[in-house]
């Protein structure tokens, strides 16, 4: 099999070109839909969408915000699904979307797949849901990650991505006997104390680590994306002070490839790794088993040492987390119990549930027969042609792109800025943000849901017609901006 038949993305972007079109964006005023389309977009959802409002209003009064999901925060006010089923979702209104959220991007195959589905009916008529004891599917998942993913000799399931960066962490420092661990400024590896250093916008450190003691973050530190010669110095200096544990990477770039990265990148990385005796952490939550059946690592030729997992172990089915790698460094989780050595203590009553490990032993089974990622990731290359062809026919600054499946369409370029223009980034955050907002609202009012209005995942249950149908949503969308028409 060759590897475009393999992996998703049939043509790795120009990442120079990207960054051409990305900074062409930011250098340009803010534009604005005409006042009177909006004001219809907002009226869609007072009108078609009242019971979801009367649902997330109440909710406000016992959950903080409303929602439980950072994913469900939009605006105008969150919507309530009741039916996902293939590339659509409906609302508690009866209102149908295409989905492009696809939970965040675990479910290549489309959502509620009915194979898998009734592979857990089947389960659970036998088996609760946890036993908090050994089940033979955790057995035959982690078999089949270690057949599929080209670093993974041993493999443990845990409950989420955010749980699975904590263990590798702990893991590497263990095995290192180093304490600094090194991150691209803007990466999102959950929400762990360390974790939130350098979240979402380079260079800002400690401006989201509220409630969080500066002790709990002071080994982490951040490089700016793709500065190879950054990293280089992190890694020479901390040398100087017991050397770094571990450095840690979204494999297409942070935020899952908002900023791409130069095809040899990761490699390059890899090599600094080697030469200054740190582990090698891939955050696959987004692009394990969606870039191919062998992550992101497998696309590009680099092993890591270890490999974080997060909802795409499972499929999109609950308590989706993991870690795999190397067998010394995998093997401290169990020091003091299976194993010998220091240990690495990490656990969670829930993780590696009969129905967690089922689902996603079936899951990756059926995308592998299936063929999934690369049928999604065609869906995602119409998509994005179909998005160029847009853009240029009204003369837009915008800039669509794709790696495979994950589609990016930037409007408002607010993942852009960084802290190489503090001026610019303190007076245009609040807008560009704001204007994300309002094209994620628009976008839904059109039948379309988006993550954040930003970026797109396609699944296999995207038919061309399904695509075609969303690439006509899209343009009334942006053919109502200002000076368009």
């Amino acid at each position: 099999m060759s590897d475009e038949q393999k992996y998703a993305i049939s043509q790795y972007p120009d990442v120079e070109a990207v960054y051409r079109q990305l900074n062409n964006l930011i250098r340009q005023p803010l534009l604005e839909i005409r006042p009177e389309k909006l004001q219809a977009y907002l009226d869609y959802f007072e009108t078609s969408c009242r019971r979801s409002k009367e649902l997330t209003t109440e909710a406000k009064q016992y959950i903080p915000g409303g929602v439980q999901h950072n994913l469900a925060f939009n605006y105008p006010f969150p919507i309530a699904i009741e039916k996902a089923e293939g590339a659509y979702l409906w609302d508690v209104d009866g209102n149908r979307y295409i989905d492009f959220l696809q939970a965040g991007g675990p479910t290549v195959l489309g959502s509620n797949y009915a194979p898998v589905r009734e592979k857990i009916f089947e389960l659970l008529k036998t088996c609760g849901p946890v036993t908090g004891l050994f089940h033979e599917y955790e057995l035959e998942l982690a078999k089949l990650v270690n057949r599929l993913m080209p670093s993974i000799e041993m493999f443990r399931m845990l409950g989420s991505g955010t749980e699975s960066v904590m263990a590798a962490i702990r893991a590497a420092r263990v095995f290192t006997g180093k304490k600094f661990v090194i991150k691209v400024g803007g990466a999102y590896h959950g929400w762990s104390d360390p974790m939130l250093y350098g979240l979402h916008v380079p260079g800002t450190g400690r401006f989201e680590a509220k409630g969080i003691p500066r002790g709990a973050s002071a080994s982490t530190q951040e490089f700016f994306p793709n500065s190879i010669a950054a990293l280089r110095r992190h890694l020479i200096f901390n040398r100087l002070r017991g050397g770094t544990a571990a450095v840690i990477l979204e494999p297409l770039g942070p935020e899952s490839g908002t900023r791409p990265v130069p095809f040899d990148f990761n490699r390059q990385v890899r090599k600094l790794c080697d030469e200054f005796g740190a582990l090698l952490i891939f955050d696959e939550v987004v692009t394990g088993f969606r870039v191919g059946m062998g992550g992101a690592q497998g696309y590009f030729g680099v092993e890591p040492d270890l490999t974080v997992f997060g909802k795409c172990i499972t499929g999109g089915y609950p308590m989706a987390g993991g870690v795999g790698g190397r067998a010394d460094v995998v093997s401290t989780f169990a020091a003091g119990i299976g194993g010998t050595g220091e240990r690495a203590y990490i656990g969670g009553t829930l993780s590696a549930n009969p129905l967690s490990c089922a689902a996603g032993y079936f899951a990756l089974q059926e995308m592998e027969r299936t063929n999934a990622p690369v049928i999604a990731g065609r869906a995602g290359d119409r998509l994005t042609a179909g998005l160029q062809a847009i853009i240029e026919k009204y003369h837009l600054p915008f800039v669509a792109f794709n790696q495979g499946s994950i589609v990016h369409l930037e409007t408002s370029a607010v993942m852009l800025l960084d802290l190489h223009n503090p001026f610019k980034l303190l007076k245009e955050l609040k807008p560009r943000k704001h204007m994300m907002e309002q094209m994620g609202a628009a976008y839904m009012a059109e039948g379309l849901i988006t993550l954040a209005g930003s970026r797109m995942y396609t699944s296999m249950a995207d038919t061309d017609a399904v695509i075609d149908d969303a690439l006509e949503r899209f343009e009334v969308v942006l053919a109502s901006f200002e000076g368009v028409g």
